[in-house]
């Protein structure tokens, strides 16, 4: 008997429940937080966990958030929060990839609170940044090491050229980097309500696909990029992502109800991070967040300009900022940065075909 495309004999066995699981769990964890958002705004409300929007350095942005300075932050608790309780019910919490980023999350969960709860209490600008530094990168190359030694490969794929470069033992460093990089560059774009959510969700629809198809080996072989066992289970994780992140901009759309703080941007980047990771896509991480590249770029260039010559390039970085000095509304800003990541997350899959 012939077989149609597409046909379901030649798929892989349990693709399609864990199709339902990743589907099942994006709906858990979006009504997730639409439920528990209400809850947890109010609580912060209650305890005054507000954000303070006095920018020392400049007074000018400071006028221009005034109006967020009632605004509660650290809503990060029921994003992650939802986003991790539907991921347990759904995911196989024993394939090493799901339990390592699993445990990425969580530990830059903590980080995150305790750096919103520092700038709450002290009034400080947070955490120390070597040490939280230092965390992030610890975090990677333990996630790192983690896949390294359960089978997962060293090899790195360079997009849109058919080469991959084998880093062997010195894997774990490079996770080191993607992970502290990556966390960095989330945190440094959630800075205008909905932005960091709204480009986190191209980037992390973007990963959770290339994972399912990764996956697979039927569809990695189409596509020419590496099969990964158990790859479509972490796939689970990143639509729970999705789901929850989705379910947070119900709050968090301009004008905010709820700023993520870095309780939820600081996990969110390390789970884009460890998705770039297990697909064995990290280069293309590049081109797919390219806004949060764009981001950290900014406020890299910045201080190595002003440090070298006494000026800026930018009237303040990051970036949006510069935007909004120049005038424009930031509804405006924010959706033209959708936009963005929207086209450096279609740029990014095709990136794979051509490679």
């Amino acid at each position: 008997m012939s077989r149609l495309p597409g046909d379901i004999s030649k798929r892989a066995p349990g693709t399609e429940i864990a199709t339902l699981r990743a589907g099942a769990a994006a709906a858990v964890a979006f009504a997730g937080c639409l439920f528990s958002g209400p809850r947890v705004i109010n609580w912060l409300k209650a305890r005054k966990v507000r954000e303070d929007v006095t920018k020392k350095d400049s007074k000018r942005l400071t006028e221009i958030h005034s109006g967020k300075k009632d605004t509660p932050t650290m809503g990060g608790l029921f994003l992650i929060g939802s986003a991790l309780v539907a991921a347990l019910a759904f995911a196989d919490l024993r394939t090493p990839a799901v339990l390592g980023t699993l445990g990425a999350i969580a530990v830059l969960w903590g980080v995150g609170y305790a750096d919103d709860w520092i700038k709450l209490r002290t009034k400080k600008a947070g955490m120390a940044a070597k040490p939280r530094l230092a965390i992030q990168g610890a975090v990677g190359f333990a996630l790192g090491w983690l896949l390294w030694k359960s089978g997962h490969s060293t090899q790195i794929a360079i997009p849109f050229v058919k080469a991959t470069i084998d880093l062997g033992m010195g894997y774990p460093i490079l996770a080191a980097l993607v992970m502290a990089a990556t966390t960095n560059a989330v945190n440094l774009t959630d800075g205008l309500d909905g932005l960091a959510g709204g480009c986190f969700l191209a980037a992390g629809l973007a990963y959770t696909g290339i994972l399912y198809v990764a996956g697979r080996a039927d569809l990695s072989a189409q596509l020419g990029i590496p099969h990964v066992p158990g790859a479509s289970e972490l796939a689970i994780l990143g639509a729970a992502l999705v789901g929850a992140t989705l379910g947070f901009m119900w709050f968090n759309c301009f004008p905010a109800q709820v700023f993520m703080g870095n309780t939820g941007s600081l996990p969110l980047g390390g789970a884009l991070a460890a998705m770039a990771l297990v697909a064995k896509q990290e280069l293309l991480l590049v081109v797919i967040g390219a806004v949060f590249v764009g981001e950290a770029l900014s406020v890299i260039l910045q201080v190595l300009s002003f440090k070298s010559t006494g000026r800026r390039i930018f009237k303040i970085a990051p970036i949006h900022h510069h935007f909004q000095f120049d005038g424009i509304p930031e509804s405006k800003i924010t959706a033209r940065f959708w936009i963005a990541s929207a086209i450096s997350a279609l740029a990014g899959l095709a990136a794979l075909r051509a490679g």
